[in-house]
Parts: C-alpha cells; sequence; structure tokens
C-alpha cells in the first residue's frame, strides 16, 4: 500500500482500518451509512462555548501531527496500526494529512486529524486527556473548514458523541454524490489562520 494508492481510495469514498495495534493487515471500508458533520449544521452547548471564550488551551493547526496521530492509537483498541501510521505521516509529508492540536501549557491535551482531497476532509480519528477537548477541536477545525472553502466533513461512522454535535448520517449513494461535487473544487486548510475563540463559540452555539 502506498499513499498515492490511499488518496485514490479515499477519492472513490473507501477509507482502510486495521483490527488491531499489532495487526499488520489492512482493510478497505465504504459504509452503507455514511457518518458526515453539515459545516452549517455543527452545534456545541451554551457551557461549552463559555469553555471556549475562556480560552484555558492553546490551539494550533498541524502544529505536532504525528503526536495527535500517537495520541488517537494510544487507546486499549485501535485501528491504526504501524502501516497505516506510516501511511498517514506520509500524506501529511504531501500536504494532505493535517491536525488541530490542543495544548495544556506544552503538553499535548487532545486534538483531531483527517485527510483532505479537493474541498472534502476526511476526519480520521480525534483524541481527549481532558474534559470536553475533543469537542473544542472539532468546533475549531469545523470552523477552519468553513472559512477555508471546504464543502464535505465526512466522520465515517456516526457515534452518539459526533450526533451530540450535529453529525447525521447519509446512505452510500448519496454520500457518493456529496463527495463527487466536493473533489470538483479545492480548498486548503492552511490558507487562513485559526479563527479566534469568540469566533468559533460565537458560531456554533445552540440556540436551544
Amino acid at each position: 500500500m502506498t499513499a498515492d494508492l490511499l488518496l485514490r481510495a479515499y477519492a472513490m469514498g473507501i477509507f482502510p482500518m486495521a483490527e488491531a495495534q499489532d495487526d499488520p493487515e489492512v482493510f478497505w471500508v465504504d459504509p452503507k451509512q455514511r457518518g458526515i458533520v453539515p459545516l452549517d449544521g455543527f452545534r456545541i452547548s451554551r457551557s461549552l462555548a463559555r469553555t471556549i471564550r475562556r480560552c484555558p488551551y492553546h490551539v494550533t493547526l498541524n502544529r505536532d501531527f504525528e503526536g495527535t496521530v500517537a495520541g488517537c492509537a494510544d487507546r486499549e483498541e485501535t485501528w491504526i496500526n504501524d502501516t497505516i501510521f506510516s501511511l498517514y505521516k506520509q500524506l501529511h509529508q504531501m500536504g494532505h494529512a493535517h491536525s488541530i492540536e490542543i495544548w495544556d501549557a506544552e503538553e499535548l491535551v487532545g486534538g483531531v486529524y483527517g485527510v483532505t482531497l479537493g474541498q472534502a476532509f476526511f476526519g480520521e480519528s480525534m483524541f481527549s486527556r481532558r474534559r470536553d477537548v475533543s469537542k473544542i477541536a472539532l468546533a475549531y477545525l469545523v470552523a477552519q473548514l468553513r472559512q477555508t472553502g471546504f464543502t464535505l466533513f465526512d466522520t465515517q461512522f456516526l457515534t452518539p458523541h459526533l450526533e451530540s454535535l450535529g453529525a447525521i448520517e447519509v446512505p452510500r449513494e448519496a454520500y457518493h454524490q456529496l463527495l463527487r461535487s466536493a473533489l470538483e473544487g479545492t480548498a486548503d486548510i492552511e490558507s487562513c489562520p485559526l479563527p479566534d475563540a469568540y469566533s468559533v463559540a460565537q458560531r456554533n452555539t445552540q440556540t436551544s
């Protein structure tokens, strides 16, 4: 498997997984129901918005991609094996994989990473070592995707955690249509600095 093959798979709506961290094999997944976050439908609670505005953490883009992937893999069960880790590092070096990091002073306490193609962001994994940190990372990611021209945020699967933030499921064919449209355009997640905390909190706060 190569990084170029992986990009072609993403363009077809397919992504890789491993059964476990120590399993050398990788298999391809194309779910019948796909999780996505509508970029205008992301929502956070008022309490989380207050936390973001207080700025207890420092948020960065692509400061420590490898550390973010390692944090996502640092759990009892993970689908990120050595092959997948190596491939995403290559995609990052090619400009196709990115991370949002959350720092408590100089300690990396959470983050999210994924792959970009056209105007699509394929979310891969996230981790949190403090309360609500993964939600903060997602809020910044969504705000950054919106302001840099992305149209599709693919989360692969729908989890209760993501659903609480506005994620939905769409059938495979509907997802593939969204993907084809996103691949027709271009976007660059690094074309703008990350938005400030007030903008992130204000734009996404639930109204009810």
